[in-house]
């Protein structure tokens, strides 16, 4: 029984921890790559 509590707590560790941490993995290049190629294109700030 505890073997079990012990498999749903790490499984709810990983998706409470794993998935904001995909997320911004993911989200933080995607938005930069972005934000340079509006600077490169249209002049825009990198702060907009």
């Amino acid at each position: 029984m505890e073997n079990i509590i012990s498999i749903l707590l790490v499984g709810a560790m990983f998706i409470l921890g794993g998935v904001p941490s995909v997320y911004i993995l993911v989200s933080m290049p995607l938005l930069l790559g972005k934000k340079i190629y509006r600077k490169v294109r249209f002049g825009n700030s990198l702060y907009d």
